[in-house]
């Protein structure tokens, strides 16, 4: 049987229009626990690409 794997939108935030629509999506929505998630996603995902291209690798 597979093992189910963790989904984690950072894996989907490349660019900054991904992050755009993200946040926009999180925005329209309302929630306050939602917009927070979103923020801290792309603040991840944000930390995580500037490491690659400080380190010459890609995410």
């Amino acid at each position: 049987m597979k093992e189910a794997k963790i989904w984690d939108p950072v894996e989907y935030l490349l660019t900054e229009e991904d992050m755009d629509a993200y946040l926009e999506a999180a925005l329209e929505d309302g929630d306050p626990a939602i917009i927070a998630s979103a923020l801290g996603d792309i603040a991840r995902a944000r930390g995580i690409a500037d490491l690659a291209a400080e380190s010459g690798m890609s995410r």
